[in-house]
């Protein structure tokens, strides 16, 4: 691909950063496909990309999250099928769907026990929201057969992402009051033009098909220097990342 990699720790990473977490997912990358099970729907976030309700649990399962501060649960349109399809249309609108569980604090249940809240930069959130009013094209639907990010269409192993089919993530741990009471936090942003986004230092290195554990995580300091000002004003003093495709 000719980007940059790095398999060594930093100066400055955190010091949990290199830890091998057993519940990790594999080495073709935390997002590679990331199955949202909701009851038994799945949005296969190999793009990110709704799939059939027929997909197997692949990596992670959704919860019916609370929100941060409140005890009701997800509104039934969000985890149960039927609903789902009702209430977001045939043909989905996906960015709608996308926008509504990001603005539910929706919760999802990761290689088996490991809970993340999706957060959606702003202005990922802004671009969805034209989206889901028609203005551009909705995130794209892979069907079952794609259980790896690898066995998408014209897929290569680059640090590319096109807000259709494949989205520029992180993994966020540490995260004081992060939905689901982990600490984990996945976060999608803008592919271009994001000051929440990639950095251009996480562009050039992106390696993304390696295993977690020999790839640059990045803790608040690190991204504030690198461009991602308001890092630990958003996620916390001792929050950290790993970057990924999904």
């Amino acid at each position: 691909s000719g980007l940059q990699t790095s398999h060594s720790r930093t100066k400055g990473d955190h010091p949990e950063m290199l830890r091998k977490h057993r519940g990790s997912c594999l080495a073709a990358g935390f997002c590679a496909v990331i199955s949202l099970k909701v009851v038994s729907s799945f949005m296969n976030f190999a793009g990110p990309a709704v799939a059939s309700r027929r997909l197997r649990v692949l990596a992670c399962q959704a919860t019916e999250a609370k929100p941060q501060s409140g005890t009701a649960t997800m509104a039934a349109h969000l985890n149960k099928p039927e609903q789902r399809d009702l209430h977001y249309g045939q043909p989905m609108n996906v960015a709608q769907y996308l926008v509504d569980l990001h603005d539910a604090n929706a919760v999802f249940d990761f290689c088996g026990g490991m809970m993340f809240q999706l957060v959606l930069t702003e202005k990922l959130r802004s671009h969805l929201v034209q989206v889901a009013n028609g203005e551009g094209q909705q995130p794209v639907v892979f069907d079952e057969s794609k259980h790896r990010m690898f066995e998408l269409p014209d897929y290569s192993q680059t640090a590319h992402a096109d807000n259709v089919k494949l989205f520029h993530g992180r993994e966020i741990r540490q995260v004081p009051n992060a939905a689901g009471g982990m600490g984990f936090v996945l976060q999608l942003s803008l592919a271009d033009g994001d000051p929440e986004g990639w950095t251009e230092e996480e562009v050039l290195g992106y390696d993304g098909w390696g295993h977690d554990s020999g790839r640059t995580w990045r803790n608040g300091q690190r991204l504030e220097r690198e461009g991602f000002e308001s890092f630990r004003s958003r996620f916390g003093q001792d929050a950290f990342t790993l970057h990924h495709r999904c």
